[in-house]
């Protein structure tokens, strides 16, 4: 085998043991601890990325692995664990960004700058480099394709995983990526 895929193969038993202890109401509290300590930077900075904000990325993800110890009971394993989690997270990431809207009740562009002033004050942005610029560019992405960028440029996550995490075609978010690059690529150019 492959080293990528035998690694694959070993992180799903491991989920598998998990998940099976999990279901034992004597080991479930730990193995939900062993689940979280697992996967909690991995989605953090997924959350992050799309909140920017750290305060709001630590209550999303807690709020994500609330909602992962409720129904995980449920957890039907037709899919990784790992996309499971991702899904939960990128639907809390999406109602947190939805609702922070809604409540401001903010036009456009004052939501655009409050996001380009959260950048630009976050100490792990350095606004003289690039990546302060794509930062700033993302952040000026429709929440989905923001979601679907992040997942794939910064996470690697392949297409076919994101179709698990999104419910949506493959096709579709090689699509939505690729609008999400030509917008950023515009972004920076112009800026």
């Amino acid at each position: 085998m492959l080293p990528d895929i035998e690694n694959k193969v070993i992180m799903q038993d491991i989920d598998a043991i998990l998940l099976d202890d999990f279901a034992n109401p004597t080991r479930k509290e730990l193995a939900f601890a062993k689940i979280v300590d697992k996967y909690k930077q991995r989605l953090y900075w997924h959350i992050r990325r799309m909140v920017v904000s750290h305060d709001d990325a630590d209550d999303i993800l807690q709020e994500a692995f609330m909602k992962a110890w409720k129904y995980l009971d449920h957890f039907r394993r037709d899919c990784a664990l790992y996309t499971w989690l991702y899904r939960i997270a990128t639907n809390c990431c999406l109602t947190f960004l939805a609702s922070k809207k809604k409540k401001m009740q903010l036009l456009q562009n004052v939501v655009e700058g409050y996001l380009e002033n959260t950048v630009k004050s976050s100490e792990n942005f350095d606004g003289n480099k690039l990546e302060w610029k794509l930062q700033l560019a993302i952040q000026s992405l429709p929440e989905k394709q923001k979601a679907v960028f992040n997942l794939r440029y910064y996470d690697e996550m392949p297409y076919e995983q994101m179709s698990e995490v999104f419910g949506t075609s493959v096709g579709a978010l090689k699509a939505s990526y690729h609008h999400a690059a030509k917008k950023i690529e515009e972004y920076i150019l112009q800026h």
